[in-house]
């Protein structure tokens, strides 16, 4: 096991081995991806999806294999027997890292469809990496402010559009659509600055696994519901790197989809956004009650030795 070298030393072999994973399957993925854009129908993109989804698991599953060899974490897992593989999904994290991704990753990976996240325009120039999410359909959205929108109203609803039109893709092919209803990862300062009511989360932004539900909702299975604690602290992604995650606590519930929020408009009806929000709510008040037990389990308070 790498994991017992020192720590700048893990860290290199484990950006070297990622590189090299990296580097071997986006070309693979590539052409083959080149086919559905020279040929956008129908049924080329049935024919060229699942090969597409099956290098991305192969890529996915060597990930996990270089942080097999360097990490030593301890994994206290729950909820994911008994998922489908060939099923559709929306799976619902908190989020404190981008180690968060790669734990997903690593534990869901072939158990259900490809992860599908929502990304941020800006991220489509990282190298090699915005190739590999243009490749798999990952959508793009763009992020604009209050004050932006004001000056430019005809920009609003456009994520709300690009939402809709991966969704219609989503519906071709078993896929799992990833959300993060924080919208961004947790941190003190956020918590403090947008005066949350949770204790470990940031509020909910719903929009997002709204218009999910309306597109996508008769064919979701159901909703996979994940918490993840670091019991030792969220890794940054290089602590991460240099084989500091020593212990992850996730759960896994599998939540039937609300029939009855599957078909309202969001945008545009306040009495069912307000109905939405609730709903959301709820969800989040409950994983904000299981984040406080799994770290007290994780982490029990020592007994004071006696003499």
């Amino acid at each position: 096991m790498l994991n017992s070298l020192p720590q700048p030393l893990v860290f290199l072999i484990a950006c070297i081995l990622m590189g090299i994973n990296a580097l071997f399957w986006v070309p693979i993925l590539l052409v083959f991806a080149s086919f559905k854009f020279l040929l956008p129908f129908k049924p080329v993109r049935l024919a060229v999806d699942p090969v597409l989804l099956f290098i991305a698991e192969s890529w996915i599953a060597c990930n996990s294999a270089w942080m097999g060899l360097t990490q030593r974490t301890t994994w206290d897992v729950q909820g994911i027997e008994g998922l489908e593989p060939r099923s559709w999904y929306l799976v619902n994290s908190n989020h404190q890292s981008w180690v968060d991704i790669l734990v997903l990753q690593h534990l869901l990976n072939r158990r259900i469809p490809l992860l599908k996240f929502f990304i941020k325009q800006q991220l489509i120039w990282v190298p090699v990496m915005g190739l590999a999410w243009w490749a798999l359909d990952f959508p793009f959205m763009r992020r604009h402010s209050e004050e932006f929108l004001k000056k430019h109203p005809e920009m609003r609803g456009k994520d709300q559009e690009t939402t809709r039109k991966a969704c219609e893709k989503f519906a071709l092919i078993p896929t799992s659509v990833m959300n993060f209803l924080e919208g961004t990862r947790f941190t003190v300062s956020k918590h403090a600055r947008q005066q949350s009511p949770y204790r470990y989360l940031l509020k909910p932004k719903a929009g997002g696994m709204a218009l999910a539900l309306n597109a996508m909702g008769d064919k979701f299975q159901a909703i996979l519901d994940v918490t993840i604690v670091y019991p030792d602290g969220a890794p940054t992604f290089t602590h991460f790197l240099m084989g500091q995650m020593h212990r992850v606590v996730v759960r896994v519930r599998v939540l039937p989809i609300p029939q009855h929020l599957l078909r309202g408009d969001y945008a545009q009806d306040a009495a069912f956004r307000a109905e939405f929000a609730s709903w959301v709510q709820l969800l989040w008040h409950d994983k904000d009650q299981q984040i406080h037990e799994m770290l007290e389990a994780a982490n029990p308070p020592q007994t004071p030795k006696t003499r």
